[in-house]
């Protein structure tokens, strides 16, 4: 089937799509006082008759499952060791090989647009969050959507919404906002209070950090509210850049990387391959890539061994292959510390007899960063690399590597750029043990989910507005089968770069090539090395007009900030 006819095929079911009903009305009450009175006391009478023993006792927990979400930062498509990864994560493991894995879960590119749709179930741009600008006045969050159904939710680590955060329905926050220091941060909040600066000698670390407030957050929920479901929305700042880990994680990496980028992509390839989650080649590596915000004056300031594109590890100096290899081995560190902590907070789940009836789900915001700058502090090249004095970014070639197979970076719309492991853990639900689920999914499917979850409609207004209906799915079908979610398209948009998957194809551009866009059939082309676009013109005229008209209309919806009724719903 060529591309023009998967398309036709995919229109018909967008047609099919559109002819139901865009909103869900309940209908009237029926009957007066006098039969809702009556059908009050059969129900009473009815609730007398269940006999009261151990199976009513045991439920005395929320039947209503509990939602840990975990969220890495810049983390890579093949990192951790469930999806190819040589980085030791043991607990990500386990929660996948009794869990599910995703494999074409989506996220947005970038750190803030992700968290916009994973807090509001909405593309950033509906919400005027791409960029980054105040939400509309309808745009409630998930915890405030949660709370009428008894939820208390819980924040620890980073935030990156409009707003403190127990404005959007926190009951309690650790809020860490400083982006450039891993071991003496000068902003950080608790339930939205400043905290004091961290000094050299506090011995503090953020990966730490964030996971023993969220053990607390959740150790007082146990004490206080253990009637009551919750959500913790865990979001570790790790593996963001500066690379700076704890000395004895870096310990465990420290020649690991030595024999360089194209030998370690072409292992994860083989595991991955391996673990079924793809058999096809590697994306090429692009010598002439250049990363965004690159400052002529970086080797200056980094020194002799930073490398500024993805060349063949061959092609290095030695001095040059060192500092590489050290660079990849902090990323690693910082990534086994983050799995270290996770097994923290899992620990207490399980302590708090909350393991069975917990839905975890584990996401990066994007993908690996070819980012090379240097600030906060600056970097001195006379310190340890990884250390608090130390600012270093990961770069073109491990960014590379850490996408494997995939095509570009975080910020770019290309696969690498887009692409997260995704896991999903519930033993209360899911018992498929390890197994694979191939269906398209993306970060807006979030929100829908835990409503669909937790038994909450989404509300056709919030605060005497109307709201778009949400454009995710529930994915909740996935726990038992690998079922097809229908839906029309999937969208992308960020500084300059957009993309459109509609089924197997997907239209993509970047603004490096004056936007020219690109068409690839993912299906059988995911690492997207054959253009199609110039074979398919109707095609690529048909699907960029799509993506034309969701761009216009949801950069309208997010327009609208003030408070007040709308007078039509879209």
């Amino acid at each position: 089937m060529n591309p023009a006819q998967k398309l036709s095929k995919s229109s018909s079911r967008q047609r099919e799509e559109a002819e139901k009903p865009l909103f869900f009305h309940p209908p009237p009450h029926v009957g007066g006082y006098e039969q809702r009175t009556i059908g009050m006391w059969v129900l009473v009478i009815l609730l007398s008759l269940v006999p009261v023993g151990p199976s009513v006792a045991a439920a005395g927990k929320s039947a209503k499952p509990n939602v840990v979400l975990i969220l890495a930062d810049d983390l890579g498509f093949s990192d951790i060791g469930c999806y190819g990864g040589e980085i030791a994560t043991p607990n990500l493991d386990r929660l996948a090989a009794n869990g599910l894995r995703l494999t074409q879960m989506y996220n947005t590119a970038r750190c803030w647009p992700t968290r916009a749709c994973l807090m509001s179930g909405y593309y950033a741009q509906q919400v005027n969050r791409d960029p980054a600008k105040q939400r509309p006045a309808w745009a409630a969050l998930l915890p405030q959507l949660l709370k009428p159904a008894g939820y208390r939710s819980y924040h620890s680590g980073k935030w990156h919404v409009d707003s403190k955060v127990l404005a959007g329905g926190f009951d309690h926050s650790y809020w860490f906002e400083d982006y450039n220091r891993y071991f003496t941060p000068k902003t950080h909040f608790l339930d939205d209070k400043p905290l004091s600066e961290a000094k050299p000698g506090d011995h503090f670390y953020a990966t730490t950090a964030i996971a023993q407030h969220a053990i607390d957050f959740l150790d007082e929920h146990a004490a206080q509210h253990g009637e009551q479901p919750f959500f913790l929305y865990l979001a570790f700042i790790a593996p963001h850049f500066p690379l700076q880990a704890l000395p004895e994680d870096i310990a465990r990496y420290q020649d690991r990387y030595a024999v360089g980028w194209d030998v370690i992509r072409e292992q994860r390839l083989q595991r991955l391959r391996k673990a079924g989650i793809t058999d096809r080649d590697l994306s090429p590596l692009d010598p002439q890539f250049t990363p965004r915000y690159l400052k002529p004056d970086l080797i200056n300031k980094v020194g002799p061994g930073e490398v500024e594109h993805a060349v063949p590890w061959d092609d290095l100096s030695i001095e040059q292959k060192r500092f590489q290899s050290s660079k990849m081995a902090i990323h690693a560190a910082m990534v086994d510390r983050m799995d270290r902590e996770i097994g923290r907070v899992l620990d207490q789940l399980r302590k708090m007899d909350a393991w069975e009836n917990t839905l975890i789900v584990f996401l990066s915001d994007n993908g690996a960063d070819a980012t090379l700058m240097v600030r906060g502090d600056g970097h001195d090249q006379t310190a340890p690399p990884g250390s608090a004095k130390s600012f270093l970014c990961l770069g073109p070639g491990w960014a590379s590597a850490s996408n494997t197979p995939f095509r570009r970076h975080k910020i770019w719309e290309h696969e690498g750029g887009i692409s997260t492991p995704c896991i999903l853990h519930w033993p209360a639900r899911i018992r498929s043990g390890g197994a694979l689920r191939r269906t398209p999914a993306h970060v807006i499917d979030f929100v829908p989910t835990v409503l669909d979850l937790a038994g909450v409609e989404a509300p056709l207004e919030w605060r005497g507005w109307w709201r778009p209906t949400l454009p995710g799915k529930s994915l909740a079908s996935l726990f038992k089968n690998d079922t097809e979610i229908a839906r029309d398209a999937l969208y992308w948009s960020h500084e300059g770069n957009r993309a459109l998957r509609v089924g197997d194809l997907k239209l993509v551009s970047e603004s490096e090539n004056d936007g020219k866009w690109e068409l690839y059939d993912i299906k059988g082309d995911r690492i997207e090395s054959e253009d199609l676009a110039g074979a398919y013109p109707d095609t690529v005229r048909e699907m960029s007009a799509l993506w034309e008209k969701m761009d216009e209309k949801f950069r309208r919806q997010g327009g609208a900030v003030t408070s007040g009724r709308r007078e039509t719903r879209e």
